[in-house]
């Protein structure tokens, strides 16, 4: 049986985003990054929510949209685990996302005055951590 990891995650009070979108924002990126793997248990809700010291509710909500997209899986009794991986959105709905992300990201370079070169530069630097779980 898997035992439970720590889940070092951090909240950020001046981030932009809510508490319970950077949690799932931390568990997906542990995931893919593969900090967490597949059989690893995750923290009960009350766990995570007093390591944080945050609402449950914020830790329940956050566990419940990982699990709906296929990123957790519950086991009835046991807890909350990472699910093997599979692919969890249709090729259309990727494409989409992306091309959310993307245009997300053009409008802040834009907006940020950032030169094109630097901000690829930069992009490629964040995404060289996905290479290296390939590796």
């Amino acid at each position: 049986m898997a035992r439970t990891q720590a889940l070092p995650i951090q909240i950020t009070t001046g981030d932009p985003r809510p508490i319970g979108r950077q949690i799932i924002d931390a568990v997906r990126m542990r995931i893919a990054t593969g900090a967490l793997r597949p059989g690893a248990q995750l923290p009960s809700v009350r766990g995570l929510a007093q390591q944080l010291t945050i609402n449950p509710n914020t830790v329940a909500k956050a566990y419940a949209e990982l699990t709906a997209e296929g990123w957790l899986e519950s086991r009835q009794g046991l807890g909350l685990y990472v699910a093997e991986p599979r692919q969890r959105l249709s090729s259309a709905e990727r494409d989409r996302r992306m091309d959310e992300a993307i245009q997300s990201f053009v409008h802040e370079v834009i907006a940020l005055d950032y030169p094109p070169e630097r901000a690829m530069a930069r992009l490629d630097k964040a995404l060289a951590i996905l290479d290296r779980k390939t590796a």
